[in-house]
């Protein structure tokens, strides 16, 4: 891969399909820095830089812990059919009941 002419989160995402496995934040920053071979004036202002690149990519995702990988590790989510949601039976609490509408409810029955 040609590093130079390749833009941040590209490197980023290279670098750990490469490793397969997540990476502290600042390692996998550091590293891009370092491949890129891009010169720094701020140390602090470059790792802001890609992580705040890597954190607004689809392709990363946040695993915990400043730790990072690739989304594409993960399984999506499977969607739950109406189907299967219908056989699972859920129990429902009864709504609580307010007091003045209970006494209000008690008047209408007794005029009735």
């Amino acid at each position: 891969m040609d590093f130079l002419n390749s833009s941040e989160v590209d490197v980023a995402y290279y670098t750990l399909s490469q490793k397969g496995e997540v990476m502290y934040y600042k390692d996998l920053v550091m590293e891009v820095i370092e491949k890129k071979q891009k010169p720094v004036q701020s140390l602090s202002g470059a790792i802001a830089e890609v992580y705040t690149l890597i954190n607004m990519d689809s392709r990363f995702q946040h695993t915990g812990k400043s730790m990072w990988g690739l989304t594409e590790w993960n399984p999506p989510e499977v969607k739950r059919s109406h189907a299967t949601a219908a056989t699972k039976s859920v129990a429902v609490k009864p709504k609580p009941t307010n007091r003045r509408r209970e006494k209000l409810l008690e008047g209408i029955q007794e005029e009735i």
